[in-house]
């Protein structure tokens, strides 16, 4: 059989060019019959057209006597006998056009629209304008018109507006928000929101400092966690409302290096920084939420019960206690250490008053004196925690709680704070009263006591010695 062959379909690709010049004009150049080559050549689009043009034809312009400028003043009615108006610009010139008259508008005006500056305190004028005007005055009959010289009763200016900075305008503004406030708890209606428009005031409190409740160190310390320390759930832990956070003593080293940057910082606060403390903590957390809610109530002073011993809830061994497990160590992240004078200034802990039994409702202020933030300790760290202390330090398992009324020296800070809240308490303040410092008392004071029985034994003993000998001496000299 004979072979057939099937068709193949070729596909040619070719490549055209169009040109696209333009054609030469149909007139010359300003209509002026100049030779040149550019039109023919298609140059006359170029920039060195015009150039070229300008440089090969030259001027074809001749001055004569009058310089171009004819000047005849025969056609002039009344110039030879003094009349000149006919060449001046008319008395009333003629109206401007529309269109013309933005071209007159004055340098000052052009470019953008100038603003005006506000009023300055220092440019103010100290003198007090009034108005000259006279109002006009009803007729007061023929008395008043015997006088031709009334005297002229003086007007009374207006009270000068004080500066901002000065005490009458602060008390003056003062005043005028506590009228404000007044109205604003008369008619709530009136209190509107900054930013949200649909929110009414429902309730209104007033904001009071709580002077009875400061602690030994006269302000409060607000610690955040990084993470969530328990497990995620999508239930709110009410186990964490009742946590404790024990600080890990620091080694002899770390001690050593804080105390050599803390004096540093104290020679010369300029060029180095206040050293942060950088303390580390055992976090203990209730194993029930009965042991935290219990736990709450006991320091609920409020609370008629909170002395009742059956809010124990572990009662093992000689006394009942709180226990609470621990749950992991944390390092600080970050510390911010407020003064004194400025614990008010950052951050404020709130405490809303809502007890029916009390007359007045308020909330009540605390000031916050320390702001930390805790992360998880990580493994390097806490090997380096515990190999830097002595090797029968272990961490703590669990914590055994109970609560007793404060001794005299926390109620004599707390008294110190509540009447001088700015005030940092004094040393001996702060170490008196103490069980510690009573057991430290007592504890180096029998050592002390014994020390003076061996002192005075050995001195005792020391002077039997010496009299024997003297004796032994005495008979040898006999």
């Amino acid at each position: 059989m004979a072979s057939t062959s099937r068709p193949h379909q070729q596909d040619f690709i070719a490549r055209i060019r169009y040109s696209n010049t333009l054609p030469p004009p149909p007139n010359p150049p300003k209509l002026l019959d100049i030779p040149n080559t550019g039109l023919s050549s298609g140059q006359y689009t170029a920039p060195g057209f015009a150039s070229r043009l300008a440089r090969e034809q030259p001027l074809n312009i001749e001055a004569d006597a009058e310089l171009g400028m004819p000047l005849d003043l025969v056609g002039m009615p009344g110039v030879f006998d003094g009349d000149e108006s006919s060449i001046q610009a008319p008395a009333q010139p003629p109206p401007i056009h529309p269109h013309d008259r933005a071209l007159l508008r004055p340098l000052q005006t052009l470019g953008k629209p100038k603003v005006s500056e506000p009023n300055v305190s220092f440019l103010r004028r100290t003198e007090y304008i009034s108005s000259n005007s006279s109002k006009g005055k009803p007729d007061a009959g023929p008395l008043r018109a015997l006088n031709p010289n009334p005297i002229k009763r003086s007007l009374k200016r207006p009270s000068p507006e004080p500066d901002k900075d000065s005490p009458a305008y602060v008390k003056r503004k003062i005043d005028q928000s506590f009228a404000i406030a007044a109205a604003n708890l008369k008619d709530k209606s009136r209190i509107k929101h900054p930013s949200k428009r649909n929110v009414k005031c429902v309730e209104a409190y007033p904001m009071v400092p709580d002077l009875d409740a400061f602690p030994d160190s006269g302000a409060y310390v607000t610690v955040k966690f990084t993470i969530n320390p328990l497990p995620p759930s999508r239930v709110y832990d009410k186990r964490l409302l009742g946590g404790l956070l024990r600080p890990i003593e620091r080694s002899q080293e770390e001690e050593e290096a804080y105390n050599l940057a803390r004096l540093a910082h104290e020679r010369d606060p300029r060029s180095f920084p206040k050293p942060s403390a950088g303390t580390n903590y055992d976090f203990f957390l209730g194993d029930t939420v009965e042991t935290t809610e219990k736990f709450k109530q006991k320091f609920d002073v409020e609370n008629p019960d909170h002395d009742d011993p059956a809010l124990y809830t572990n009662n093992k061994g000689d006394r009942p206690k709180f226990s609470f497990p621990r749950v992991r160590a944390y390092e600080t992240v970050h510390e911010t250490e407020l003064d004194h004078s400025a614990k008010y200034d950052e951050e404020l802990v709130l405490s809303f008053n809502e007890d029916e039994m009390i007359d007045q409702k308020a909330v009540f202020y605390y000031p916050v004196i320390q702001k930390s933030v805790i992360k998880p300790q990580r493994t390097k760290n806490i090997a380096r925690t515990a190999g830097s202390g002595d090797m029968d330090d272990t961490p703590t398992d669990q914590l055994d709680v109970t609560v007793d009324e404060p001794h005299d020296g926390l109620r004599a800070l707390m008294a110190h704070y509540k009447d001088k809240p700015y005030e940092p308490a004094d040393e001996e303040l702060a170490l008196g009263g103490g069980p510690e410092q009573q057991l430290q008392q007592e504890e180096a004071a029998a050592n002390g006591h014994d020390e003076e029985q061996e002192t005075n034994g050995y001195a005792q003993q020391r002077a039997n010695v010496s009299d024997d000998d003297q004796d032994a001496e005495g008979d040898e000299e006999e």
